[in-house]
Formats: structure tokens, sequence, C-alpha cells
């Protein structure tokens, strides 16, 4: 538990807690039903039917089929599983695989891009123009009928929502998979997939008060679509898409994370939309020189992205926990790096400033704006001091 006496967590893009429903879920589950899935008795057929339920769950929250669901160990492995997948088919089939990726994508697309890359496919990363996404460059390259296009749908650093739509008919189009990491943006802002004709979509159970090392990677069929290779061996678990046993608690708790986080997504996206402007607006009087990230573009609720010149980024974060305040300098996922930002480099090319996320969630109520305001204010103005000192 935290030290300080009043914390404030504003990291909810890194992690969530994991709220009593799904623990309530959960538990129920791993005390009554340990049996395997995959065994025939009376054990294993409790045990699978708990794993088709929460299958079922997930689908329905998400508006596609229970097959449609192919439940992983988080939105990384999933991640990985789209891209690699479908670039490892490709090449099995006899085609030189061809990758297609955005310059603002979490790791666990872009390394896995890269990866496909060493084994022999072209990676093309469509680049943004003054923030948005170069969708005439998307066009180009889809003529080349790439294996996979794979575009985020809310950028985790800075909240940039991407046009999903436009994008998924432009694939349509030319008939080329689309992969979506959807992790910032379910139980944040609408995802429907009845209406943007994604194929593969991310989601993970941690970033929405699920537990953590859950997730799944929806895969839809038809229009003939290519199977994809599994990266794993020795089981026909998921439809030989992830063997090994399943997780039956940890499915059980992220399908009540999905449910419950879609179901309340239209409401809490106005309370943080209303936290965040505000916090946003106290900021914009009380730091010079402060940047919002993404201003005057579409952005999810729950994230404020804000540059920051003449501050150091480990001073301000090490002064703002000084104050019971818990954000980041970024993606958590590049915790520990000094490298720039790929998100902010592609959006703001050249720009040094320091970063700052503040991401909001259940934790947060609009009684705090206050105290976040002037908290984060006094840290970049001691940070500024000893910068110059």
């Amino acid at each position: 538990m935290p030290t300080h006496p009043d914390p404030l967590y504003l990291d909810h893009a890194a992690t969530t807690p994991v709220r009593p429903e799904v623990v309530e879920a959960m538990a129920a589950c791993m005390t009554g039903v340990f049996g395997n899935p995959s065994s025939g008795h009376d054990w294993g057929r409790q045990a699978r039917r708990r794993l088709e339920e929460a299958r079922a769950t997930v689908a329905s929250a998400l508006g596609v089929t229970p097959s449609s669901v192919c439940f992983t160990r988080g939105g990384t492995e999933a991640d990985n599983l789209a891209i690699l997948g479908l670039a490892r088919r490709a090449r099995r089939q006899g085609a030189r695989p061809h990758v297609v990726t955005t310059a603002i994508e979490h790791p666990a697309v872009d390394e896995a891009a890269q990866q496909a890359a060493r084994e022999g496919a072209r990676h093309t990363v469509v680049g943004f123009v003054e923030g948005a996404l170069d969708l005439d460059a998307l066009g180009r390259v889809l003529a080349r009928r790439p294996a996979v296009v794979s575009c985020m749908w809310v950028n985790n650093e800075t909240g940039l929502a991407l046009p999903m739509d436009e994008i998924a008919a432009a694939c349509r189009e030319w008939d080329v998979p689309l992969h979506s990491d959807a992790v910032q943006a379910v139980g944040k802002i609408p995802v429907s997939l009845t209406r943007t004709p994604v194929d593969m979509l991310t989601v993970t159970g941690h970033k929405i008060y699920g537990p953590k090392g859950t997730g799944a990677l929806i895969v839809r069929g038809g229009r003939g679509r290519p199977g994809i290779e599994p990266l794993h061996f020795g089981g026909g678990q998921e439809r030989g898409l992830r063997p090994g046993t399943e997780d039956v608690a940890g499915a059980v708790g992220f399908a009540a994370a999905v449910r419950l986080a879609v179901a309340e997504a239209a409401a809490e996206s106005v309370r943080l939309t209303e936290i965040r402007d505000a916090v946003e607006s106290g900021l914009r009087a009380s730091v010079p020189g402060l940047r919002v990230n993404g201003d005057g573009l579409p952005r999810a609720p729950h994230i404020l992205s804000l540059a920051i010149p003449g501050a150091d980024s480990d001073t301000l974060l090490a002064a703002l926990d000084a104050s019971g305040i818990a954000a980041s300098g970024g993606s958590a996922c590049a915790s520990g790096s000094s490298a720039p930002s790929a998100s902010l480099s592609a959006l703001y090319p050249g720009d040094t400033a320091t970063s700052l996320r503040l991401s909001f969630g259940r934790l947060n109520a609009a009684g705090q704006v206050d105290r976040i305001v002037a908290a984060v204010a006094g840290a970049v103005a001691r940070t500024r001091e000893l910068v110059a000192s």
C-alpha cells in the first residue's frame, strides 16, 4: 500500500485495481471449479462450462460470436499472435509477408512487426501529418495487399483516438486484414465491431479493472480470411491458437471486467472527460509553457498527456510521488528508457520537452481536481528550479 497518508492514483493507463465484482466472480470459480476444461469427467465439464460462459460474455459485450474469442495471457501476447500469426501464415503459403503498422504503435505491435521483418517480412510504418494519421500513405500501401495492417484504436501515451472507421473501410476496400490494439479503448470510448469491421482486436484485463495476465484476441472469420499461425505448440486449446490448459478463473474475471467496462463506458466517458478537462484547464493557467499533447485532435477521455519544457522527467515524477501522486512519463512499458517516445516523436518531430501522463479512472473524482492541479504545478515549479540551478 502507498505510504503517503492521502495518495492519488493518476496512472490508470498503466494498470487498474481489480474491482470487487471481478474478485467475487474469480473467487467463486477458484474455490469450486478446479477441473481441467479438457477433462471428460464432471469436474472438467464444470470448468469447460464456466470457460465457455466467459467466452460468450466477452463476445456479447464486443458484438462478436463466441468462436471469435481467443483467450490469451494479456495484450502483448494477443498483439504478437495477430502480427506474427498472419505474417508466418503468409510466408508458409509462399508469399513474402508485408506488415503495416503506424508510427505510434505500442511496443507489443511494433516489436512484433520488427520480428516479422527479421524473419523476412517487409515492414512499412505509416506516419502522421499535423497529428493525423496519413490516410493517403495508408491507401498507397494497401494497394500492395499487405498480410496485415495494425493500427491501435487509442494511443496509450497521448490518448489520441485514431479514425478507425475510415481505416477499417480502407482495409475492407482492399480486402486487407486489419488488427487493432484496443487495450486503451475498450471501456473508455464506444468500440463496436458491428459498426467498425476490424478483423482482429486486442483486449486486456488489467486496463479495465480485471486481473493481470488475462486478455483476448478477437479473430473474426468470414470473407475468406486466412488463418493465423500459433506462436506456441503442444495442445489444441483455443482452437489451436493458444495451446495450454486454460486459466478458467482468469477468463471468468476477464469476462466480468469486459462486461462491466463496456456497459459503463458511456457514463464513465462523460465523467472522466469532465475531470480531465478541469485538470487540463487548471494546469494551462498554472504552468507556463505547458503543451497538451494531441490538443485539438480526437482524444480518449482518460488520458491527459502534457509536454513541459524546462523540467526533468525523473525529478518531476519523484516530486509527484513525494506528494502522494502516482503518474508516469509516458508508457509504463517504456519505463526506465531514456529514448524519446516514438509516439510523441511521430506527432512532434524534434521536440525535447519532458512528457507527463496523467490517466484517470475509478479511483478519481471531481473533488480531487484542485489538489491535482496544485500538486502538479508545484512539482513542475520545483523541478524547473532544480534544473535551472
